[in-house]
């Protein structure tokens, strides 16, 4: 499912703007402008990494994956052999940082079963439970530059014998000082209606700003507007 998203020769790969841009509008319905083709500084979809591990290296019973850094359509990506640590490198620098632990398994049908439901959850955070989360404490991004960067994830699973798996939002947390904050999305794992594992998803967001519904208002107008005019 991952194939039209990249290009790949030996251990390299490389995400041009279009495939970025494809992956975050047709699999992960995210409309940040940052993945836009055209974006000034076009960045590639962290679930789109998130994604390219799971189907390289498999699921493991705990996964932590840290974004280090910024990768763009001049990034040229190195993935090792696979490890229980390891560093997805670009020119030197580490782009993302790998630590898994307990039985892995190779399945396709977990694989792509978790990479679209965790894809879609995390794809529906802004504006769906990040504004109204923030809105609890009276502020908002600033809707001018609005900052939201992806800087963790976490899987833990109970069992690997299984071939489908479900997603379930729990409860979310914001805590903030300043024009600094940080959000963290929890979820739960299902197999067959059964809890069988949870996750969390960590993100940094800057320029906090006091609460303005009128400028949510038009935030939000202005993100359907461009869901409509661009998928």
């Amino acid at each position: 499912m991952l194939t039209p998203y990249y290009q790949q020769e030996t251990n390299k790969l490389v995400i041009n703007r279009e495939q970025g841009s494809q992956f975050a509008k047709q699999v992960a319905d995210d409309f940040n402008p940052l993945h836009d083709i055209d974006a000034k500084k076009f960045c590639v979809p962290g679930d789109l990494l998130f994604s390219l591990v799971l189907d390289k290296y498999g699921v493991s019973e705990n996964m932590h994956f840290t974004f280090a850094g910024m990768v763009d359509e001049t990034s040229v990506l190195e993935f090792p052999e696979g490890s229980d640590e390891f560093d997805i490198i670009s020119n030197g620098k580490t782009m993302l940082s790998v630590k898994r632990s307990g039985q892995s398994k190779q399945c396709t049908q977990l694989v792509e079963s978790l990479i679209k439901n965790y894809v879609a959850f995390s794809g529906k955070a802004f504006p769906h439970v990040i504004i109204p989360l923030m809105g609890q404490q009276e502020v908002m991004i600033n809707p001018a530059r609005p900052m939201v960067i992806y800087e963790s994830m976490s899987i833990h699973l109970d069992t690997l014998d299984i071939e489908e798996i479900t997603l379930e939002a729990a409860t979310p947390e914001f805590s903030y000082e300043g024009k600094r904050g940080k959000i963290i999305l929890r979820f739960e794992l299902l197999s067959n209606g059964e809890k069988v594992g949870f996750g969390e998803k960590h993100m940094l967001v800057s320029g906090i700003k006091e609460y303005c519904q009128q400028a949510i208002d038009d935030l939000i107008a202005y993100y359907n507007e461009r869901k409509v005019t661009l998928k």
